[in-house]
């Protein structure tokens, strides 16, 4: 299927990047979840298997399959997206409306059957019905956005510019979340100034956006609306700050609780030995005293 919506697709991209479908983060976001419940509803069935005295292997396999399919689903979004091929993404439409379907039948069940709430199995559940129904609503919203079925006129999407241009190379705003998280777009820079030095043809320009003759232009026109507010007040002058947060208030307001984000995640790994440490002390007094 991708292989096919790649040779469809009518928008020639000169980089191996994506354009984004509406949702794009929130779908990675969901999809990072659910792959982490399901580690969590396969480490249950594990437990409560070794608990048993047979084998029961539907506690844990079905978990196990849905983990790759998971897995299997971004790997054919991220296919899709590079083709942009929308119509492909039907596939996926279908599956997260069984998946939804059968969790939830499964939910009621164990409603039905008087499964506490609990029980770590019920909130799995629960919250796998959750992630299937909004990545449900993310396809239903690409479906409305991009008007790629049941619609007569279609949206017709045109790359960006700098997708057009093969000097541009810095693609952090154009890759996906988990590329953006690991860098990985910066692997081809990296071999090849590994290899040979890297020049300036080598590390290309700037995405336009992020060019300084587009942030100047961007704060003059704010300073210019700043300017205009204040006219008709003599004793008050234009602001700058105003103009900047006008202009980059925004990206400014991400990149700070992003900063304090990392600062306060500094203090998990002092307070997780300390726990670590405090558990292991509880231990040994504990031994010691049955012993005595």
């Amino acid at each position: 299927f991708p292989g096919w919506g790649s040779q469809s697709s009518k928008v020639q991209i000169h980089h191996n990047t994506w354009l984004h479908f509406p949702g794009h983060n929130l779908r990675w976001i969901l999809t990072f979840t659910l792959l982490f419940v399901h580690v969590c509803e396969i480490a249950e069935g594990i437990v409560s298997d070794t608990q048993m005295k047979s084998r029961h292997l539907h506690l844990f396999l079905p978990a196990i399959m849905g983990f790759v399919a998971a897995t299997v689903s971004i790997v054919y979004y991220h296919n899709i997206e590079t083709s942009n091929f929308p119509k492909l993404l039907l596939a996926l439409f279908l599956y997260w409306i069984m998946a939804f379907v059968t969790k939830t039948i499964k939910l009621v069940r164990y409603c039905q059957d008087g499964v506490p709430f609990s029980q770590l199995r019920f909130c799995i559940t629960g919250i796998m019905v959750i992630l299937y129904g909004l990545l449900m609503a993310v396809e239903i919203n690409v479906i409305r956005v991009r008007r790629y079925v049941f619609f007569m006129n279609p949206q017709k999407v045109k790359p960006p510019e700098d997708l057009q241009d093969l000097g541009v190379r810095f693609l952090q705003p154009f890759v996906n979340l988990l590329s953006k998280a690991t860098y990985w777009w910066m692997n081809t820079l990296i071999i090849s100034a590994h290899k040979k030095p890297v020049d300036l043809k080598a590390i290309g320009k700037l995405p336009i956006a992020m060019r300084a003759l587009t942030n100047y232009v961007c704060l003059k026109e704010a300073y210019e609306e700043q300017k205009k507010k204040v006219a008709d007040q003599p004793n008050r002058n234009p602001s700058i700050w105003l103009a900047m947060y006008s202009a980059f208030g925004r990206p400014i307001l991400l990149s700070s609780t992003f900063r304090y984000l990392a600062d306060l995640l500094g203090f998990a790994g002092p307070l997780c030995i300390s726990g670590i440490v405090q558990g292991f002390q509880n231990t040994t007094n504990n031994t010691n005293t049955t012993g005595k």
